[in-house]
């Protein structure tokens, strides 16, 4: 079992910044392939972004590409999510995930089926 708590969410207005953080505990945290998803009010859940378990390859949804960079700190277990020039269309609730996929094919990172753990989420907020 791995456990995931997402942290750092909150309101901020169109331009701005925020960074997600996501500690993970119960299990060896460099055997995952750690993921962000979305979810709007009346939407389904979205990816955002992933990262290999060795922090090598990371991949992004297009509509965040040069906006949010995620990374991870493997000796912390911690797995970030920088977001920058936010819109009000990125307002949503942000999911940590993890997997212990190690080379997904196509695009399989960026089904929320592949992962098998999930925190609670944490709120984003952009006002325009």
């Amino acid at each position: 079992q791995v456990q995931l708590v997402e942290s750092g969410g909150g309101l901020v207005q169109a331009g701005g910044s925020l960074r997600l953080s996501c500690a993970a505990s119960g299990r060896t945290f460099s055997n995952y392939f750690m993921g962000w998803f979305r979810q709007a009010p009346g939407k389904e859940r979205e990816f955002v972004a992933a990262i290999s378990w060795n922090g090598g390859t990371m991949y992004y949804l297009d509509s965040v590409k040069g906006r949010f960079t995620i990374s991870r700190d493997n000796a912390k277990n911690t797995v970030y999510l920088q977001m920058t020039s936010l819109r009000p269309e990125d307002t949503a609730v942000y999911y940590c995930t993890a997997d212990r996929m190690r080379s997904p094919s196509g695009t399989y990172y960026s089904r929320a089926s592949a992962y098998d753990y999930w925190g609670q989420g944490t709120q984003v907020t952009v006002s325009s």
